[in-house]
This record gives C-alpha cells, sequence and structure tokens, in this order.
C-alpha cells in the first residue's frame, strides 16, 4: 500500500514539473512551457520559505554548474510587470549568476501566490533544506496570510499534525535561543523542553547551558524541571527500585517516547506515572496506548 505522505509529497514535487504527456506535447511555442531565458528576467521570491543559503556550499555548486552548467531548469512562474518570479530553484539561480551564466533553462507553472509558496514549501521540505525555524515561518505563514488550519498545512506538505503543531512552538521562543535552533546548535527536542519555563530569561539561561553542556533531551526536561521548583524546596529522596522495575520503565519509555516511571506500593501494586510536555505531546502518547 502507498505511504499517503509520500503521496502528499510526490504530489507537491510532480506539480513542479511537466508531465510527460506535456513534455511530449508538440513544440507550440505559444505555451512557452519550458525554455531558455535571460538569467536576469528571473527574480527571486520575497516569500521564499528558504532564507539561509550555506556558503561552501553555494561555492562547491557554483563551480560544478562553471563545469558543468546548469543541469537542472528553474521553476518559476509569470511576474506582473515582466520576466519571472522563482517558485524553486532559487539557490541554484544564485548560483548561476555567481558561475557567470547569461541564460538558463526554466520550467513555467502558472500559480496562484499560496499555490507558489505551498510548492516551494514541500520542495525544500524534501530536500532537508530548511532548517526548523524555516519550517516553522513556513507553516506560521500558509495560516496567518492564507488562512490554513494545521490541519490543513499538514495534509499539503504530508507531515502529522502534531509534527506541525510541534514545529509551530519554536516561534514561541525567544530570538536568541531560535535563533541556536537555526544554526543547529539546539537541537529541536531541547528547545521544546525549555518551552516548559515561565520567562524568557529562563529560557535563554537554559539554552545557553544545554548548548555548553550538550544536553540531551532526557537532561533537558530534568533541568527543565529542576529550575521549575520553588526556591529551597526540599528535593524528594526515591526510594530504591529493582533493575526489573528500571528496566521496564526503559522500555516504555523507548515505546512512548516520554518519561515513564514505576511507582511501586508493595504486594505487587503500584501505579506507573506518563510524564508528558504539552497536550501535542499528549496526544502522541495516547495515540500511542488507544492505537488497535
Amino acid at each position: 500500500m502507498t505511504d499517503p505522505k509520500r503521496k502528499a509529497l510526490g504530489r507537491g514535487l510532480d506539480a513542479l514539473l511537466p508531465t510527460r504527456s506535456e513534455a511530449s506535447a508538440p513544440p507550440a511555442a505559444a505555451r512557452r512551457e519550458y525554455f531558455v531565458c535571460a538569467i536576469e528576467d528571473v527574480h527571486p521570491s520575497a516569500n521564499n520559505p528558504r532564507r539561509s543559503f550555506d556558503e561552501p556550499a553555494l561555492v562547491e555548486l557554483t563551480e560544478s554548474i562553471r563545469e558543468h552548467g546548469l543541469l537542472q531548469p528553474l521553476v518559476v512562474r509569470t511576474r506582473e510587470g515582466g520576466g519571472f518570479t522563482l517558485v524553486a530553484g532559487e539557490r541554484r539561480w544564485r548560483a548561476a549568476q555567481r558561475a557567470g551564466l547569461k541564460d538558463v533553462a526554466v520550467v513555467v507553472k502558472e500559480a496562484t501566490a499560496t499555490a507558489a509558496f505551498e510548492l516551494a514549501l514541500v520542495e525544500n521540505l524534501q530536500r532537508s533544506d530548511l532548517n526548523p525555524i524555516e519550517e516553522a515561518e513556513g507553516f506560521r505563514h500558509l495560516i496567518d496570510q492564507h488562512g490554513h488550519t494545521p490541519e490543513h498545512v499538514a495534509r499539503r506538505v504530508g507531515k502529522d499534525r502534531s509534527t506541525v503543531v510541534n514545529t509551530l512552538r519554536l516561534l514561541k521562543l525567544p530570538a536568541p535561543t531560535r535563533a541556536l535552533v537555526a544554526e543547529g546548535r539546539l537541537p529541536m527536542g531541547q528547545a521544546r523542553a525549555l518551552l516548559g519555563l515561565d520567562s524568557e530569561a529562563a529560557i535563554l539561561a537554559a539554552a545557553e547551558q544545554v548548548v555548553s553542556g550538550g544536553l540531551s533531551t532526557r537532561q533537558t526536561e530534568a533541568l527543565v524541571k529542576r529550575l521549575r521548583q520553588p526556591p529551597g524546596a526540599a528535593p524528594r529522596i526515591e526510594p530504591p527500585r529493582s533493575a526489573n522495575v528500571r528496566d521496564l520503565e526503559k522500555r516504555l519509555e523507548r515505546s512512548l517516547g516520554v518519561p515513564v516511571k514505576l511507582a511501586e506500593r508493595g504486594g505487587g501494586a503500584g501505579r506507573i506515572e506518563i510524564d508528558y510536555a504539552n497536550l501535542d505531546e499528549l496526544e502522541r502518547v495516547l495515540d500511542k496506548l488507544l492505537k488497535p
């Protein structure tokens, strides 16, 4: 059975290029779907979800284009006032400019601003070109500017709703902490855990501690829990637990993806405590527990 998520992504990228029947159609100059145009007639999109371009990778691509030419066409749409606006391929367009190309091959796809943004977002997601903050800003753009819901965004980009919602939550972080995530210095799991702190100052201080100490998600969650304790609160003394109980806790945590604790009361009785950081994490846990 075809994975519906992969199918959704496939539809997004397929929409960027002409189908086989379109490509083999008679070369009707009037349609001009695929042709070569002056590179100066191609303009970047102000709404490209990708904001950062890795300089060493751009230099490498420039050298490749200088040696072999631009092997993949740019995807564009007609621009009001003349020329074309990029839908996909800004990195290649930048490298082609650096390589001194005067002309580039383009595929023209007539699309609304909303459709063009969705196609650009999907194309970047498939190539893993976006950092988590760029992903979150792309999702937020679809919600704020085009009236999408998180559920609709998830369907359009082929991701789970919980993934979209958790990614959007990163935008609640202070700007310096978002920068750490964008740079890859603060992983998403640790960043989301920091949202459990009450103040911006606490998040900033904890983020620096996580980055400098290389803390894992679990260690970050423990740090947040410790920072949320009232000043002067006496630490709780945990009773000793058997190796079997600790092993079972680890197995449950691997399965559910959240901290789990087994509290024994004696005589074989006890309780299971499942710790979740937010409602989205609770929803994910419940999906696993209630799955038939």
